[in-house]
């Protein structure tokens, strides 16, 4: 038994985020498995999912930054026990996830693609595999001085990054498991105004970070010369929720 987490607290997603997430996990991972959001506001979520509340983390006033998800290395998170693989709501899981529980280490985190030159340490937390209750001393630490590690480091996967780099046991997924959609999905300016993304060779969770999220990467932007896209119907093929009759796409056609 395994098990696949969320988390989504505010509005900046609803339910339907967490109900999308369940279809996807359920359709590419053969491995039995539990699957459970940690949330302020169960409403909407689809029965298969199993809810618990958002784990509390106090801290100052400041910008978001995620640092909400470091409580997903509490000694107990809810009753769930084992390797856990964390996702954050916005991805589109496109291939196998079997792989993210095969592959040895102690912890696997994403490569942030968009620091990947000045902060070659640092990871990005939409995608990371773990023990539950293994790695308490990450939390520990950011409660002892929560205001100097903000200061010190720009987000949550900064700090998650450097703290399990320095003990020698952060590793990272292979490039191609886990692109980004905007690196690596989005072609360059100019071509993107002639070309549309493409989904990435080899990928299997494709990362969406800032802006678009995979809703509005579905539709065409003309708003911005440098926010400019073309459609990416292909993510319907993906991005649905199962309790349909059949994929958005092919209803469409």
């Amino acid at each position: 038994m395994v098990n696949v987490i969320c988390m989504k607290w505010g509005e900046k997603y609803d339910a339907k985020y967490v109900n999308i997430l369940r279809s996807m996990v359920a359709r590419h991972l053969s491995r039995e498995h539990r699957f459970a959001c940690f949330t302020d506001n169960g409403h909407g979520i689809r029965d298969d999912v199993e809810v618990f509340p958002l784990p509390v983390l106090e801290i100052a006033d400041g910008p978001e930054r995620c640092w909400r998800k470091l409580t997903t290395f509490e000694k107990t998170l809810g009753d769930l026990q084992g390797t856990t693989l964390f996702l954050d709501l916005d991805v589109v899981i496109v291939d196998s996830l079997d792989p993210f529980f095969e592959l040895p280490g102690q912890f696997l985190i994403s490569h942030d693609w968009h620091w990947h030159r000045k902060r070659p340490i640092t990871g990005n937390s939409s995608c990371y595999r773990f023990e539950i209750g293994a790695h308490t001393d990450v939390i520990e630490v950011f409660r002892r001085d929560p205001e100097m590690i903000r200061r010190k480091y720009r987000n949550e996967q900064a700090f998650l990054s450097h703290h399990l780099a320095e003990q020698g046991i952060l590793s990272y997924w292979p490039e191609q498991w886990t692109p980004s959609f905007k690196t690596h999905s989005l072609p360059r300016i100019p071509w993107r105004y002639f070309r549309p993304p493409v989904q990435p060779p080899g990928a299997k969770v494709i990362v969406f970070h800032g802006k678009p999220n995979p809703p509005d990467a579905i539709k065409s932007s003309y708003g911005h010369i440098r926010k400019f896209w073309h459609a990416s119907t292909w993510i319907l093929d993906h991005w649905y929720d199962d309790r349909q009759t059949s994929t958005p796409s092919k209803k469409a056609a």
